[in-house]
């Protein structure tokens, strides 16, 4: 897949709304991207879009937060990520930053905890007050999750991103433990605010919350 202008949903050659679209497609198209930085050929970028269903996992030996991957109801794919399983798709935000961490501190733990400011930042801006809890990384209301991230590195260049719940279904979450957290209540912008609100209008809020925390996040040695 490329990347043209008519796919930019606000004005700014950082971001591109992909639509709906299949995760091996994204997930070639990330992999491209990330060489092609890696290699100085383009900026930095990120990523947004819905995914079809499919069910994914990190590279970890543990994988019980599948529950036995035969009976799941969507296709599983293990991709080079932090995390255990987690669900993907329609009414889902999903974002994958594109990023040269090297001029960023080269520091994942940073990274991530300006990933949970952004989408605290997005789900403020409707109306839900969305917070961090200790030691679990991801984005929350109350005892609810709503987002969930997990990323990779090659080369200090960033792939994967967040997952941002805004409507429609959540039960394919069920079939899983969610990020192998027993337990867990998985919520989404619709039923926190009890607004009807598309994907792809969160998609257009997001913009200049992320280019602005980006800003934050350069290695204070760019600047000088």
């Amino acid at each position: 897949m490329e990347l043209h202008s008519s796919s930019f949903i606000v004005h700014s050659p950082f971001s591109s709304w992909l639509g709906r679209i299949g995760y091996e497609e994204a997930l070639a198209l990330q992999e491209s991207l990330v060489k092609q930085r890696a290699a100085g050929e383009i900026d930095d970028r990120l990523l947004l879009l819905e995914h079809d269903p499919v069910y994914t996992i990190g590279r970890t030996p543990d994988q019980s937060s599948l529950r036995g991957a035969m009976h799941l109801p969507h296709p599983l794919v293990q991709i080079n990520r932090g995390g255990q399983a987690t669900y993907h798709g329609p009414g889902q935000l999903v974002g994958y930053p594109i990023l040269d961490l090297r001029r960023r501190g080269q520091d994942l733990h940073r990274y991530l905890r300006a990933l949970e400011e952004i989408l605290i930042e997005l789900c403020n801006a409707f109306g839900i007050a969305a917070q961090r809890r200790e030691s679990l990384t991801g984005v929350w209301v109350g005892a609810r999750k709503i987002a969930s991230i997990g990323v990779g590195v090659r080369h200090w260049i960033s792939m994967h991103g967040f997952a941002l719940n805004v409507c429609g279904d959540l039960s394919p979450f069920y079939q899983i433990t969610p990020c192998g957290i027993a337990g867990v209540e998985m919520t989404s912008i619709e039923r926190e605010s009890g607004a009807q609100v598309s994907v792809a209008k969160v998609a257009e809020k997001i913009v200049p919350i992320f280019e602005k925390q980006l800003a934050l996040l350069l290695d204070s040695r760019e600047t000088q």
